[in-house]
């Protein structure tokens, strides 16, 4: 009976998976996902809650396309850590960096821009993908002569 009972059972897990699988978007993400990518040897300056730091960064969603770069434009963003003026990823993302440190993060839409998205560039409910470096923590650059991003 338990054999021919699995067999019956079998065909619709099957389905199940297979449905499972088809809905799931490739590279989308449920947590926040955190990857050094380089860390300098010492961390003079270091992000934390409150502190005003500059980030480069290049957008990305998960197909690869790049939504925005302060990379290109030259001109990193400057905002308050941990105060709500950027995305909850980037606030829980970036604390703990040192000057020079570069992270991808691999943010879920509940931490990023949600069921809405941000029209028309990021669509609803989009996992996005950042490429960051921490350039500076309230006004103070690092002082060592780390690589640029063109010679990474």
């Amino acid at each position: 009976m338990g054999f021919s009972c699995a067999l019956k059972v079998a065909p619709i897990l099957l389905l199940l998976i297979i449905f499972a699988l088809a809905n799931a978007k490739s590279g989308d993400v449920t947590e926040l996902q955190i990857g050094v990518k380089y860390k300098p040897k010492s961390c003079e300056f270091q992000a934390h809650k409150g502190d005003r730091i500059k980030v480069h960064y290049r957008g990305k969603l998960t197909d690869g396309t790049v939504f925005d770069s302060s990379f290109e434009r030259g001109d990193p963003i400057e905002f308050e850590l941990g105060s709500g003026q950027v995305i909850k990823g980037w606030d829980q993302g970036l604390l703990g960096m040192c000057v020079g440190e570069k992270r991808k993060l691999k943010i879920p839409a509940k931490l990023g821009y949600g069921p809405q998205g941000s029209p028309p560039t990021i669509p609803g409910g989009a996992t996005l993908i950042f490429d960051t470096e921490l350039v500076a923590v309230n006004g103070k650059p690092s002082s060592g002569g780390d690589a640029s991003e063109d010679e990474l």
